[in-house]
């Protein structure tokens, strides 16, 4: 039997007991929803093949998409949000890369130095993960495929991600609702 600790969205740690390695990914799945995390992010993001990108599945590292109110979309991982960054391919005689698709954002003061990465001047940033190169791992992929990453059908016989609304007291009278409730990115 495996075990695997996660750190909740409020600071517990908690221990979960796998019965077998094959639901290992299942179980992070299901905590990573919550918005729990198994582990601390490495020094320059998680590493995952480029062709997982478009589908990758968040919430095995503890992170989801979000869609700023100014139509930006984000991923929040444990309170911070993360910017997708287009990188182009390097090719010189010292370094050759291929392009790569990064999250990161603005290091703060806060922000464990080992995790910190420079950019051009005084420009620090934190990395969560980065897809480059790589052969693509369905086990990254949401289940269900893109479809139901994106809130469309997923196709016959597969099951599709909901997210549950969030209950509204019964007792408030219509005219003091709100118009509309925004969710909050944490």
């Amino acid at each position: 039997m495996l075990q695997i600790e996660f750190l909740t969205d409020l600071g517990a740690r908690v221990t979960v007991s796998v019965e077998h390695e094959s639901r290992l990914l299942d179980v992070q799945r299901h905590y990573g929803r919550l918005g729990w995390t198994s582990g601390e992010i490495p020094s320059g993001g998680y590493q995952f093949p480029i062709e997982n990108e478009p589908d990758f599945d968040w919430s095995l590292i503890g992170a989801r998409k979000w869609k700023s109110p100014e139509g930006e979309e984000l991923v929040i991982h444990r309170g911070h949000a993360y910017r997708r960054r287009e990188l182009e391919a390097v090719d010189s005689r010292k370094l050759k890369l291929p392009a790569a698709i990064k999250y990161s954002r603005g290091a703060k003061v806060s922000d464990p130095q080992h995790v910190r990465e420079k950019a051009d001047g005084d420009i620090e940033y934190v990395s969560l993960a980065i897809f480059r190169g790589g052969k693509r791992q369905e086990r990254y992929a949401v289940p269900g495929g893109a479809a139901a990453s994106q809130g469309r059908p997923a196709p016959q016989g597969q099951p599709t991600q909901t997210r549950p609304q969030a209950a509204r007291p019964a007792s408030r009278p219509p005219a003091q609702q709100p118009a509309q409730e925004e969710e909050a990115p944490f």
